[in-house]
């Protein structure tokens, strides 16, 4: 692991999927953060000014985006659970973390909590359903991430991205998309494809690891994402033995970039209750 000191230390960790490389802000208890698919670990910078007076942040960009390594062979949500773990075992001295995922993020952190316990002292999941892709979708995603591999982020790719993270109200709020265009178009185009695979297309059902997650759990739903509705979640939350949920209004799939101080509120009423 290695540091390089500023008002912010940068990190960077061996690991199975190559190097992760993240940012190492606050004080207190450590926290790992994980974002979303098409953004990278800036997607996190609206809530960390109140998160990091709660939590060490170590904000990472994820296996294949931001300065981390590109994503050079198709992996598997299972696999991103093992670099968490590989990623918390570098980490100097702290025991289990608690982990505040996006979305993919969301994913990684549940199958963490559930197949390596010990790993997580709590478990947020923000935007984060547990069921596969529809077909159609499926079938939509296979096709675009054909054209990312050949063509890049081209700008139709990039505005349907903006409708799939964003409400109507900020697909074109130019802080907000520049996010998603900032990511997309720093990641080597073959390697973005594979993320899109490996993570969307490719992922399975995990209804079946939510009653072995024992640790503390927040879910989190904005409420205009319909394969992760407040409803879905809420039945998702009763196979937790110890989970709650948060709604926030006005957001999609990027809740924290939408609306960063409802989902700071949320995040941290649930790290005071721990």
């Amino acid at each position: 692991m290695q540091m390089i000191h500023d008002d912010t230390t940068a990190v960077s960790f061996d690991t199975s999927l190559g190097r992760v490389v993240a940012r190492v802000t606050g004080e207190g208890p450590i926290a790992v953060l994980w974002h979303g698919m098409f953004v990278d670990g800036r997607s996190w910078d609206p809530v960390i000014p109140r998160l990091r007076q709660r939590r060490r942040l170590v904000v990472l960009d994820a296996p294949g985006y931001g300065a981390s390594d590109a994503l050079e062979r198709l992996s598997t949500i299972e696999e991103c659970a093992e670099v968490a773990v590989q990623i918390v075992d570098q980490l100097p001295g702290t025991g289990p973390v608690d982990w505040l995922g996006a979305a993919w993020g969301g994913h990684v952190g549940m199958a963490a909590a559930a197949l390596f316990p010990g790993s997580l002292r709590s478990l947020v999941a923000i935007s984060s359903p547990v069921e596969p892709i529809d077909r159609f979708f499926r079938l939509k995603l296979i096709i675009a991430s054909g054209a990312l591999a050949r063509l890049g982020p081209i700008a139709h790719l990039r505005h349907a991205v903006h409708g799939a993270q964003l409400t109507k109200a900020n697909q074109h709020n130019a802080d907000m998309t520049a996010i998603i265009d900032d990511a997309m178009t720093g990641v080597e185009p073959e390697a973005l494809a594979r993320t899109v695979t490996s993570f969307i297309i490719n992922r399975t059902d995990a209804t079946h690891r939510l009653p072995r997650i024992h640790v503390p759990a927040l879910l989190v739903a904005g409420d205009d994402r319909g394969e992760w509705s407040p409803e879905i979640m809420a039945e998702a939350a009763d196979r937790i033995p110890n989970a709650r949920t948060a709604v926030v209004n006005g957001a999609r799939t990027l809740v924290q970039v939408e609306q960063p101080e409802a989902t700071a509120n949320a995040v941290e009423a649930f790290w005071d209750s721990l």
